[in-house]
């Protein structure tokens, strides 16, 4: 999948341009990479998804650090801001259009993942804690998910909310600057239910589970496994539980460039966006790739639907935020209820 032998000639000579121009006020390796910046169609129905020739956003860079990337964009409808966690410096920023970027609260637990349940309460993976937690509120802070069967989580990852209030999350064993001893033996996927009385393992075969999203009618549950490079899909049953005999590899998205699958998100009409090798790919209800939005930087974490309609899509790397316009809406987060 090198994007290499789906450049033209004329597309060439263009970067080289602009390499060349962008060069001359700073680093070679940096013009080099914003005038690579494309987004490549592989399918004619990517057109009604967005616009090839806009441009890819850069709103925000210098984030991150050995300690962790960018992370967790979370749309705030009712403030129009994104959130975002800031993991390598243990904080979360605040994103508002026209106005940039400002730090919102630290410390966080070097927090990864982030949502809102369906009264519109913060839903967030701590990394140093190993924990999830959920915002009330009145500010106040409750821990939700700690433990399973009476040993300590791993890390939780990534996040997301059922229409039936149930909280599903990912919890890979990942590096952290202290080490510790690691009390699960494997790394599982989780459901909560609302009154946070049951927490029942769904699987634990994968290598590293990272991000996760419902199919718009909520009976497929995407999974993604960051080490084997590709996205596994599941049948919900009715009670919200997986159908293991339904596990399935929806999309590979290995390939010669940087990137592996991280953050996951579904846009209304069921197709998902996820990050892979070189970029975040777009591909259909079925795993077909129709095209890949290709940023610039080494990794892409995570990426949220936003804008007062659902339409801009906002994505983390490494070490940056960055956004495209689409013209298809994504799945609403939950907002606080009136």
């Amino acid at each position: 999948m090198q994007a290499r032998s789906r450049i033209s000639r004329r597309q060439v000579l263009k970067m080289v341009g602009a390499a060349g121009s962008l060069a001359a006020a700073g680093g070679i390796r940096d013009a080099w990479a914003q005038a690579a910046k494309r987004i490549e169609q592989l399918d004619p129905n990517l057109e009604r998804i967005l616009s090839t020739s806009q441009p890819i956003l850069e709103l925000a860079s210098g984030l991150g650090g050995d300690h962790g990337p960018a992370e967790g964009p979370l749309w705030w409808k009712e403030g129009g801001y994104l959130l975002f966690s800031d993991m390598h410096n243990n904080r979360r920023m605040k994103y508002m259009p026209g106005h940039g970027v400002a730090v919102f609260k630290e410390p966080t637990n070097r927090a990864n993942g982030l949502t809102r349940d369906l009264q519109g309460r913060l839903i967030a993976c701590e990394a140093d804690s190993r924990r999830v937690t959920r915002q009330e509120l009145d500010g106040s802070l409750t821990v939700i998910a700690n433990n399973f069967q009476g040993r300590r989580l791993n890390r939780p990852n990534d996040v997301v909310v059922k229409s039936d209030g149930c909280i599903y999350f990912t919890d890979p064993w990942t590096s952290s600057p202290v080490p510790e001893p690691r009390d699960l033996t494997f790394a599982g996927v989780y459901r909560l239910t609302p009154d946070l009385t049951t927490l029942t393992l769904l699987t634990d075969n994968f290598e590293v589970p990272n991000g996760l999203a419902f199919s718009p009618d909520e009976s497929v549950l995407y999974i993604n496994d960051s080490r084997l490079g590709h996205i596994r899909a599941f049948g919900v049953l009715p009670n919200g539980t997986l159908a293991k005999e339904t596990d399935r590899v929806f999309a590979d998205l290995r390939g010669n460039e940087p990137g592996v699958p991280d953050g996951m998100k579904v846009d209304v009409a069921g197709n998902v966006y996820c990050g892979g090798a070189g970029g975040i790919y777009i591909l259909d209800p079925h795993g077909k790739a129709l095209g890949r939005i290709v940023h610039g930087h080494s990794t892409t974490t995570n990426m949220a639907f936003g804008g007062n309609d659902w339409q801009t899509l906002y994505f983390t790397s490494s070490s940056h935020l960055g956004a495209v316009r689409l013209k298809i809406a994504g799945i609403p987060v939950p907002t606080r209820k009136k």
